[in-house]
Formats: structure tokens, sequence, C-alpha cells
């Protein structure tokens, strides 16, 4: 019978004499938690214990492959684990092919990286993807290699190094859910493999999957109704949530989670420093019930992060679980049994959206209201824009009675098809009715109305809109993202009606290629591009001096007269004041002055804000006077 030690000393037999005390005590902080876990999930398999030691093994020859460089931030960032949640921290989200055409390219970009103030950037999925459609390359088909039409695993090391010594993390996409159908593991399973079978949730017939129709939701009801495929090559209907090329792991086979944990680790050794972990909230099956958010779901990602935290520290988990506001908490786990890192505040996004188009922020004030307080070391992700669609259907909570109707109109309001009124220019994505929303695509340019403006004052709302949203998502309390092109006011992509593969996903409507054109004009502050460009600039810099910016600052909403203002006071000291309506309105400041972060000016009782306007005032300290 094997001892309750066995599996520590399993992981300290692949490693080097130097790294074993550092192991152990890693290890002993996590190992309640991660036994626990796996435990619950596998402990009443016979083979449980033999298979947590081959696991624990295979993590010590991952922990020992790891280079002196990252063994150092390691225990840098062990010793400060809250270093990615100060208000100095900005991200970037681009794809390689659409923002440097490959690897080598994206190196090439650094220097505007860095002149924008960005310390953290996601690269969507570059490993190699499904050979013809892919999903926009999140169909992966080898979790070792890096896409051959972007690069070598050299060129991914030795862009991590560059970025790291620009002070630069490198995220990648770890594609949890699912795998390509030309996947090793796939291609094994149409051979005959039946070990390779049980990777994924497989049935002979429609019984089974029926009884799962009946709960289980539906993410592309247009493109790729239902959630199992009929695969010839094995006979048996194959679990697949998302398109029929992409086959759901079945983590109920321990197999699946070792090799998933493998992956992670190797990827981290090649130098990325945070997995936007896909697809989250979908890990765990179980009939009855709509097949999300389940409790298993969360013990697989506490014990990836317990496993994380021993071997590779530095590293930040990001739960991309796109669920109402409610379901958010969990995904950070526990202090006793933490998840992740970091989480999507999804919510947040479309909020601000939806006040852009009914002018109210009733929609927003509710979801910051129910936004809770962060766990210590964590952060939520605040975005404006990204490469998916806009999903309305995470506000249903928030949404009132008439909640669907209610946001299918605003998703009518983003389609903005010319004559409707709508200054938006997008594309309704996957709605399966008229009077049901789940999601809007453009660039935040064209949905903010920049597309259309014809006269000089259109062009000026469109970019006082562009700035309330960014604004929001600098000030909320969050690690902000920027998606690419959006900081040059970038408008839609229409090219891929023209390309069999992509006609079909209007998403590719926010994944134009880079615009070097507008890239030369971000300075001149005349151009549409050069404005926004500065603007931003202008609030990623002040957001630098202001620790009450940082995640884990308080925040709060103060009354207004009117739903169409939002005032979000971080401390006591910091007020947001925006204007989310297309008419001037007024505000009455708390006590005191406040000084304008944008010109220095000071402010007292009512001020007045113009349509689309926001302000970011600090609170005047009292001067202490000397006695006459």
């Amino acid at each position: 019978m094997m001892s309750i030690r066995s599996p520590l000393a399993r992981l300290l037999a692949p490693l080097p004499t130097h790294l074993r005390d550092d192991a152990a005590r890693r290890y002993a902080r996590q190992e309640a938690v991660l036994l626990d876990r796996l435990g619950s999930l596998y402990g009443q398999r016979p083979d449980f214990l033999p298979w947590l030691g081959d696991l624990m093994e295979s993590v010590g020859r991952l922990y020992a492959a790891r280079a002196p460089a990252l063994l150092r931030q390691d225990a840098q960032r062990e010793a400060q684990p809250d270093w990615f949640a100060s208000q100095s921290m900005l991200g970037y989200s681009a794809y390689v092919q659409r923002f440097g055409a490959n690897l080598q390219g994206v190196a090439e970009r650094i220097g505007h990286l860095r002149e924008l103030g960005v310390t953290y950037l996601h690269l969507l999925p570059f490993l190699r993807a499904r050979a013809g459609e892919s999903d926009g390359g999140f169909a992966v088909a080898s979790f070792e290699e890096v896409d051959p039409a972007l690069g070598s695993n050299a060129d991914l090391l030795a862009l991590t190094a560059q970025l790291r010594a620009a002070g630069i993390s490198l995220c990648s996409d770890l594609i949890l859910n699912h795998v390509a159908d030309d996947h090793a593991w796939a291609l094994g399973a149409k051979a005959g493999d039946p070990l390779l079978r049980e990777f994924f949730h497989t049935y002979p017939d429609r019984m089974q999957p029926d009884r799962y129709e009946r709960t289980v939701g539906q993410v592309f009801p247009q493109a790729a109704p239902g959630n199992f495929t009929f695969v010839p090559a094995l006979q048996r209907w194959v679990w697949t949530t998302f398109y029929p090329y992409q086959w759901d792991l079945n983590y109920a086979n321990p197999a699946v989670f070792a090799a998933m944990t493998g992956a992670m680790l190797g990827l981290a050794n090649k130098g990325i420093e945070v997995f936007r972990l896909d697809s989250t909230a979908f890990l765990w099956k179980r009939e009855g019930t709509d097949c999300m958010n389940q409790p298993e779901a969360h013990s697989l990602l506490q014990a990836l992060r317990a496993i994380a935290a021993i071997v590779a520290p530095g590293v930040l988990l990001k739960a991309e679980a796109i669920v109402p506001t409610p379901k958010l908490p969990a995904y950070f786990g526990s202090d006793a049994a933490p998840e992740c890192h970091i989480a999507y505040h999804s919510s947040l996004m479309a909020a601000g959206w939806g006040a852009l188009a009914e002018e109210s922020t009733d929609l927003l004030q509710q979801v910051i209201a129910a936004t809770p307080p962060l766990p210590p070391a964590a952060s939520w992700l605040s975005y404006v824009r990204c490469h998916d669609d806009i999903g309305w259907n995470v506000l249903l909570n928030e949404a009132g009675a008439d909640g669907p109707a209610r946001l299918a109109r605003i998703a009518r309001f983003f389609a903005g098809t010319p004559g409707s009124g709508s200054y938006a220019r997008g594309a309704a994505f996957q709605s399966s009715s008229a009077d049901k929303a789940h999601g809007s695509n453009g660039m935040a340019a064209s949905l903010a109305g920049l597309q259309s403006a014809t006269t000089v004052q259109e062009q000026e709302y469109a970019l006082r809109r562009l700035l309330l949203l960014h604004g929001l998502a600098l000030s909320f309390g969050a690690l902000p993202v920027l998606y690419m092109g959006d900081e040059l006011g970038m408008t839609n992509d229409h090219s891929y009606t023209q390309r069999p593969d992509r006609a079909m996903d209007s998403r590719w409507l926010q994944r134009p290629a880079f615009d070097d054109s507008l890239l030369a004009w971000r300075h001149d502050g005349v151009s549409a591009s050069g404005r926004l460009y500065l603007a931003l600039r202008q609030l990623i810099d002040m957001r630098r001096r202001l620790p009450a910016l940082a995640a884990a600052a308080p925040r709060s909403v103060l009354p207004a007269d009117t739903p169409a203002v939002l005032a979000l006071l971080r401390g006591d000291a910091f007020l947001n004041l925006s204007n989310f309506s297309g008419a001037s309105q007024r505000f009455t400041l708390p006590a005191g002055e406040w000084r304008n972060s944008l010109d220095g000016s000071v402010l007292a009782g009512t001020v007045g804000l113009q349509p689309w306007h926001m302000l970011w005032l600090e609170r005047e300290q009292e001067q202490k006077r000397e006695p006459a």
C-alpha cells in the first residue's frame, strides 16, 4: 500500500537537489486541496493512487525542465502574489497573423506595445490548428507545436524571452474543453484505440444524447445546431458543444486531466506566463442540467491551479467563463481552495454597450452592485471588445421581467442597418429568433458610430463613446485589456464574406489585419485615429499613477438625478463621471473640491456633462494651514 507521502516522493524523484526544497514546500502548501479535489473526481477508481503517483512524477519532470530565468521569475512572483493586480497592468489582445503575420512579426510590434504601456499580451490561438475550418484556431490539433504558418517553437521561445525583457507577460489560450477532430487523440480514437476513445464522450445511438439535449443549450444554433455529431469512422455520436469538428474532452477520465496538465506545463516551460482557460464552464457533463458550471468543473480548475502553484507559481490562470454575474465569483475559488487568478467580467462589458444603446446606466449599475469584492491576489479582466461576440444573455439577471425582449432590442440596435436610426454598424450573431438576443459582432469603432459618421459632430460623438467604454474598463478595478486596433479606431473587415471557411461566422468582422497606415497617424492629434490614440494614452498614463484604480481598491456608485449618468467612485478620492446619453446632463459632486485629471481644473458643486462626456476627477486634499 502506498504511503500518503508517495505523491511527494514521486514529484521529487526527477528533480535536481537544488530544486527539491522549494518543490517540497510548495507541495506541502497545495497538498490538501490537490488530494481532495483529485480524490473527489477520481478517488473511487481502483487505480487512483498509482495514477496519482504517475501524474506527480510527470509533473516533476516538467518542473525539472523549467529554465533558470523562469525559476527566478517564479520566486519573485511567489513573494508578491498580487503582482498583476496593480494599476500599472495593461493588457492587449491580438491574433498573431492579423497583428504581425507571424511570431517574428509580433516581436517587431513590441515597440508599439511598450509605447501604449502594455504589460500583458494575449495572443489568440497560435498552436497548430485543424486543417481547413478551425474556429479561428480554437480547434487545436497539437498542444506541443506552433502552427507552421505562424512560426516554430524556436520562434515562440525567442518571442517569450523578448517580451519578458520588455516587461510583458505572454498569455496563450489553453483550450480545455475540446480538441480538433484531427488531433492525435481523435485520430487514434477513429483508428480504433479504445484508450483514446475514452478521451471523448461517445454514444452508440441517440438515446443518451437526446436526453442531454432536453436541458443543454446550443452555442451556435444556426451554424452548428445541436451538441452531438455522428462520426462514421467511429459509428458513434460524439459530443461536440461548439462545432462538429471540435470534440469535447471527457474529464471523467483521469488520463485526460493528466494529458492537459502536461500540455499546460509544457507551454509554461516555453515562456507562457498566463493561460486563458477557454470554455471553462463546459468541462463537466451531468444529465438533467445545462452541463455548465458544474461543481466538478471547479474541482478540475482548483487541482490545475494547485499543480501550477507547485511547478510554476509565476504563471496565472484566467477563466474564460462567459456566465451571468452571480456565477462569476466561483471561478476565483476560495481562500482554502483558490481557482483562477483572473476572470473575464463579460457582464460589465455587455452592460457598458447596453448603456450606450439605451442611453441609461441601469444595467451597468446593477452589474457593478452585484460584483463582489475580489479575494486576495485576484483580478477581474475588463475589456471593451474582443475576438468574440458580445453575448447579451449574460445580462438576463439584470434585464428584468422582459429581459429577452429588452436584450433583443439592444442587439438590434448594434446590428445598425442603414435607415434604422442607429449609429452602430455591426452584425447579429447566432440569434435563434427575432425576439431573442444571442450576440452582436463588430469592431468597437464601428459599433460606437465612427464607421457611420459623416459629420464632424458625429465623429466627435463616436470618439467620446469609445472613450467612455475604455474609461470604464480602465477605472473599474480590473486588468484592462485593449483589443488589437481599437486604440486606432479600426473598423469592420467584411473581407471574410469572400472566404467559404469564414463566411458563416460574422465574428470575423472584428478580426481585421492591423492597419499600419492608421498607426502612422497615431501622434497627429487631428485624424480620428490620432485623437483616439492620444486620448487613450492619456487615460492609461493617468491610471498608472492612481493607486485608487488598482484591482482590489474599493468601488461604489454614487446616486445621480438621471440614469444617463454613471458616477463610479474608487476609494474616496477618485470619481469617474460618465454621461452615457446624447443629451447634456448635470451632476452634483460630493462635498469638497475635485481636480480634473485631464486638464488640472478644479471643480466643485454642480458640474455639466456634455453628450457622451466623461470626467476623471481626483479629490483635492485639504491643505494644512499654519496658525496665524
